[in-house]
């Protein structure tokens, strides 16, 4: 459903169950460039009323999600740690070239956020079902179902303000590319490295 090329190596929960605390800040700090990236998409954009409406709905969730995450750090007893630089965003927005008009550039953006999505949901499910923490396991599943919807929803924007057939191209070309990614990263217990 989701178009991953290639689906995260199963072990890379049992990284993430030897520091939970380090997972928990990581999509801490993910929920809350997902709602900054909202907001810019609103600053950028601001003649689209459709995505302004989305965005802004979207930066309440996302930060209802960090509110989430962050509460599940304190009754565990932690504090939020430091934010973390997103190796796996930073590369993956090497994809597409520079410049180009506002709406290549608009649509560029949103492929970014549906692949992003489309990676933190297929990452909540696998926790969702592989954790041995019942407590984090129903907690990723419930967060799974929104993750699933945000990444329909940059997806359908991008092919509405692009040529469709030339953003299912960008798009399958931007699949491909962050599976050769992914096939270097897995190894850290971030939410997307």
């Amino acid at each position: 459903m989701l178009g991953l090329k290639l689906p995260t190596d199963p072990r890379w929960v049992n990284i993430v169950e030897k520091n939970i605390e380090e997972i928990l800040t990581d999509h801490a700090y993910c929920e809350q460039k997902a709602a900054s990236m909202a907001i810019s998409l609103i600053i950028g954009f601001p003649e689209k009323p459709e995505l302004v409406k989305a965005m802004v709905a979207l930066s309440r969730e996302e930060m209802g999600h960090f509110n989430m995450v962050h509460e599940k750090i304190l009754e565990r007893g932690w504090v939020l740690g430091r934010e973390r630089k997103d190796q796996y965003v930073i590369e993956l927005k090497k994809f597409f070239p520079k410049g180009g008009s506002r709406e290549t550039h608009l649509v560029h953006k949103l492929l970014y956020a549906a692949l992003i999505e489309a990676r933190s949901c297929e990452r909540f499910r696998l926790l969702s079902e592989e954790i041995d923490d019942q407590d984090l396991s129903k907690f990723y599943r419930d967060l799974m179902v929104s993750e699933a919807n945000h990444y329909t929803m940059f997806l359908k924007f991008a092919r509405q303000y692009g040529d469709r057939q030339e953003v299912d191209q960008k798009w399958n070309a931007l699949l491909e590319y962050e599976a050769e990614l992914m096939s270097k990263l897995g190894t850290k217990e971030t939410m997307h490295g």
